[in-house]
């Protein structure tokens, strides 16, 4: 008798703290953001090359955008360490950022004479991110055999998502956003 006194004692107080707080809900997410952060990969190698290398800022994440004269839909991004394409060096003692994100494109830097279509060698900063609120650096990984790699420095491990895009014209477009935080 004295043990069911002291549940129902138990019951009606533990009661009155979930109806006090309103219940455990969940923090909502983050600008409606639900990607995560695990690896994400998918498409075909291409011969279509990279041309070009930008970034953008938005008001829920930060952007990184990988332009290619042609079709292209072959990635592979996770959070982890990065190595240049062919050399096997680190990246990370110039990535500038708390993570990164190892980035590996399924096309080449360079054209059917084996000529480079960007700019950049490896260990190079390819763009400059200077006030954004994720980005930390975008660092060229180097080209070698079809494919091209990034180390994209961050913040902190946050939440992101990679998706293709058609256009402008023939080119195709490989995004990456990274939300600024996790929760709101």
């Amino acid at each position: 008798m004295r043990l069911r006194r002291t549940l129902l004692a138990l019951v009606v107080v533990l009661g009155g703290l979930v109806a006090g707080t309103g219940g455990a809900t969940a923090a909502a997410p983050y600008c409606g953001i639900t990607w995560g952060s695990t690896a994400r990969s998918a498409g075909n190698l291409s011969g279509n090359p990279l041309i070009e290398v930008r970034t953008g800022r938005h008001d829920c994440w930060d952007r990184v955008v990988f332009e290619f004269a042609g079709p292209a839909d072959g990635y592979s991004v996770a959070y982890g360490e990065t190595y240049t394409e062919g050399q096997g060096l680190a990246l990370s003692p110039y990535t500038a950022g708390g993570a990164l994100l190892s980035v590996s494109l399924r096309a080449p830097a360079y054209d059917d004479a084996h000529l480079a279509t960007v700019p950049y060698r490896a260990g190079e900063h390819a763009a400059t991110v200077l006030g954004y609120r994720t980005l930390r650096d975008v660092v060229f990984g180097g080209s070698f055999e079809g494919y091209t790699t990034f180390a994209v420095g961050v913040r902190a491990r946050l939440p992101f998502r990679v998706f293709v895009l058609s256009g402008p014209g023939t080119h195709s477009r490989i995004v990456i956003d990274v939300a600024h935080q996790w929760q709101a």
